[in-house]
């Protein structure tokens, strides 16, 4: 031990005496060692790490799937949820939630909150327990009992400032008084959402029908339980579900069945992350990858400086000193050089998350979860041992005691050892250069994706133009459609006179606002075979001026209209590929009939517009029916109008705090309860679609960088070396006549051919591994011509501007100076 810490303190005295080697190591080391803590830390907060509530690996997401359909994927319907709580075999407990949003009034201006339906068993079965009071009973989730709602931590803090006697208080949530009943923790976490307040379903099984898959599910298995048989069993319990409950009007049990309504029961993890996995992946071999660049060049300065102490270790070689001994030192000073990069690239890591957290980019989640907690500290501590072991061998490999030996005999001639050494850092180098030319493609790639994104027509023009807000009208308030549809169509008329309003319109759901309804819809002059439901469409109820304001062209024949909407007109508006879908020409779908079930009266198509990238760009146009803000016998209802609007407003002042204030005052003009949400731009909207594609490309970008900048530094440091080495030899080349163009060749050639090998290998190496990229990139192909040879080019003129340098040094060289 005391050998040890002698050596350790022989290595920092040794290190102390070369400030710019050891600080230039640290530095390179932080970078690479900094941005793999980061990313791994993202990775293990989001992919890795257990979900925050009991027993996580027993807990399940419940889908369900409709091949019959076209649909992967169909979420939970109330009355398969009480089917499966009541005869399941496999479950401790089932719930059911819903994410939505709430007014709240009585307590200054009204509010529009983030809520969450839930049944009564879904927070106990997650284990969430509460600060204060309860969560719901089975009494609370039943019809015709008082309303109740438990809070988050942070409404009761904002609003009720931490008062523990804010339970047993009355709150009015959508014009009705519920009772508080409980508050929940602070670090409560339901998957990636975030609500303010939890409101029980309270279902009426004598009222349901089968049918509404717009809820998502949640079950606990029991122990022992697979997926396989959970699965098994909830397959047995959907025949059950159609025996019990009736069938909404027009539909039939054969169409279920011809539906092929399956089960889809998974870890619940899967619901939370979703598909980011891909990108996070990919965005680990990144760091990787600048990891390695890292150690290549610090491998370098160790070879060089390796070189430089020749003659101090030949001399402790001919006094006793064995391999090991030397070996022992020079893996000890890589050490201490990889301990101070993991301290310094720890804190770069830590201000990483900071920003991460601060930007919070769209679609990436348990964003809350991403800590530097121990097992990440661990990883770092892994990396930053392990790193120092990858880049310290190689000056160790070089030690041979025999030939420094011979050399110090031979007053410091350095034999055959100078030629291996400079071969093997024109290996590292070329490698770096590889591997910069991988993210450099990589990036490139993500940067085309994003290129082919922003030219997609997402189904409006001019986006910065445009604000969006809703004024949701609770029935407790206003029971009548009619009279909800008159408050909407006053308030909009009210917002058309705005100063700067070009235009204004509603819709229950603007493009990509993650607002939608799907269900079948049936073509009069394309009949199916008898039992079988048509696919899926997208549902939109607008007023007219809607697709003006979005600025999505009309194709053929007429918006919807006002006395449309009055006078309860049967009609409809489609998009381009619905159209195309069914008559070839969008012209000829003018006047064809469609209807939403084989009860409800049909209805005209009367126009048809340009298609929507309603799911974001980076996915196909999905096909909408676009139908008047009020229709009558729709579904079940003698007259349906959407509470919750989105109005619309094409201004250029879109954005501005002066244009929200009006328009708040505007809507509180028609009625003061009503609160103003969900204020933003399009342009906010189109950034969200984007976020996931956005923030992989600039992790990319960032890399690849940071590669290009330590292979440039690579190149430049070897010829540097090359040049000092080589100086005696190049004075006698200039003394006997070689002119200073010919030097300046001499060495940007040697630059070019160590940059030429690893573009070479960096392009098969790119060949290969873009190939992992494909789920993440939109309009360009993996192995696109333009982007491989745009990053072999990038490669090439790095290091023809690394070695500009050098070689313009060695030009400069007196050869007088150098023979004297």
């Amino acid at each position: 031990m005391d050998l040890l810490l002698k050596q350790l303190r022989y290595g920092l005295r040794s290190l102390g005496r070369a400030p710019a080697f050891t600080l230039t190591s640290v530095i390179t080391l932080a970078l690479g060692i900094g941005a793999t803590v980061a990313v791994f830390s993202v990775v293990h907060g989001v992919l890795l790490k257990p979900l925050p509530f009991e027993q996580p690996d027993r807990l399940v997401g419940v889908w369900h799937k409709a091949p019959g359909l076209g649909w992967d994927q169909v979420n939970q319907a109330p009355a398969l949820y009480l089917t499966y709580r009541e005869e399941n075999q496999t479950f401790v407990d089932t719930g059911m939630w819903d994410n939505t949003l709430a007014t709240v009034t009585g307590k200054s201006e009204p509010e529009e909150l983030p809520a969450m339906q839930v049944t009564d068993g879904t927070l106990p079965l997650l284990g969430i327990k509460p600060l204060l009071g309860r969560v719901f009973t089975h009494e609370d989730d039943s019809p015709g009992t008082p309303e109740t709602v438990v809070l988050s931590y942070g409404y009761w803090r904002r609003h009720f400032g931490g008062d523990p006697g804010a339970v047993g208080q009355a709150l009015t949530v959508d014009g009705t008084p519920h009772t508080i009943v409980g508050v929940l923790p602070a670090d409560t976490h339901f998957l990636d959402y975030h609500p303010d307040l939890y409101l029980p379903f309270r279902l009426d099984p004598k009222e349901l029908l089968f049918g509404n898959f717009s809820y998502q599910g949640v079950a606990r298995l029991r122990d022992g339980v697979t997926l396989e048989r959970a699965n098994a069993d909830v397959a047995r319990m959907i025949p059950m579900a159609l025996d019990r409950f009736p069938m909404p009007p027009g539909f039939s049990k054969e169409m279920v069945k011809q539906a092929r309504l399956g089960p889809d029961i998974h870890p619940l993890k899967q619901d939370v992350v979703g598909d980011v996995g891909k990108a996070l992946w990919v965005l680990f071999g990144t760091v990787g990858i600048v990891l390695l660049v890292a150690c290549a060049n610090v491998a370098n300065l160790l070879l060089v400086r390796a070189e430089s102490r020749h003659q101090q270790l030949a001399v402790r070689a001919a006094l006793g000193a064995d391999r090991r001994r030397l070996s022992r030192e020079l893996l000890l000073e890589s050490l201490i050089l990889g301990l101070g990069g993991g301290v310094a690239g720890v804190g770069l890591a830590a201000a990483a998350l900071r920003l991460l957290v601060a930007l919070a980019p769209q679609g990436l989640p348990r964003l809350d979860e991403i800590t530097l907690d121990p097992t990440v500290l661990a990883f770092a501590l892994a990396v930053s041992v392990a790193a120092p072991l990858l880049f310290g061998l190689l000056p160790v490999a070089r030690l041979k005691l025999a030939d420094m030996v011979a050399a110090l005999k031979e007053e410091g001639r350095s034999g055959t050892g100078g030629t291996r050494s400079r071969r093997a850092r024109d290996l590292l180098v070329a490698a770096q250069v590889a591997l910069a030319l991988v993210l450099m493609i990589g990036a490139g790639l993500m940067v085309r994706s994003f290129l082919s994104l922003r030219d997609v027509r997402p189904g409006f023009t001019d986006p910065q133009h445009v604000l969006t807000l809703r004024a949701p009208i609770p029935e407790a308030e206003v029971k009548s459609p009619a009279e909800v549809a008159l408050m909407h169509e006053r308030i909009l008329e009210k917002l058309r006179h705005l100063p700067g309003v070009v235009s204004a319109a509603m819709s229950s759901s603007v493009t990509m606002d993650g607002w939608d309804s799907n269900d079948p819809i049936f073509v009069e002059d394309h009949p199916l075979p008898e039992g079988q439901i048509p696919p899926l469409r997208r549902y939109k109820w607008i007023s007219p001026g809607y697709f003006a304001t979005m600025g999505n062209p009309l194709l053929a024949g007429r918006e919807i209209s006002w006395a449309d909407i009055h006078e309860r007109r049967n009609v409809a508006v489609v998009t381009a590929n619905f159209a195309r879908e069914f008559w070839s020409d969008p012209a000829t779908a003018v006047g064809k009939r469609i209807r939403v079930n084989p009860g409800s009266p049909w209805r005209e198509i009367v126009g048809v517009v340009g298609d929507v990238r309603d799911n974001g760009v980076d996915h196909d146009a999905v096909t909408v029916v676009y139908w008047p803000m009020a229709i009558a016998h729709f579904w079940t209802e003698d007259l349906f109008v959407p509470r919750s609007m989105a109005f619309v407003l094409r201004s250029p002042r879109a954005g501005s705090a002066s244009l929200l204030d009006e328009a708040r005052s505007v809507v509180w003009s028609v009625d003061p309860r009503l609160p103003v949400a969900n204020v933003r731009t399009l342009d906010e909207i189109l950034s969200r679609s984007m976020a996931r594609t956005s923030f992989t490309l600039v992790m990319l970008a960032i890399a690849a960088v940071t590669a290009l900048l330590l292979g440039g530094v690579g190149i430049y440091g070897v010829t540097s070396y090359v040049v000092a080495q080589r100086s005696r030899e190049i004075g006698v080349r200039m003394a006997l006549g070689a002119q200073r163009g010919d030097v300046h060749r001499l060495v940007l050639n040697h630059g070019l051919a160590l940059a030429a090998g690893g573009v070479g290998v960096g392009l098969v190496a790119a060949f290969a591994l873009t190939r992992l990229m494909a789920a993440l990139l939109y309009g360009v192909a993996p192995l696109d011509p333009v982007t491989f040879a745009a990053g072999g080019a990038g490669a090439a003129l790095l290091a023809l501007a690394a070695s500009w340098l050098p070689a313009r040094r060695a030009a400069r060289v007196d050869p007088l100076e150098t023979l004297r």
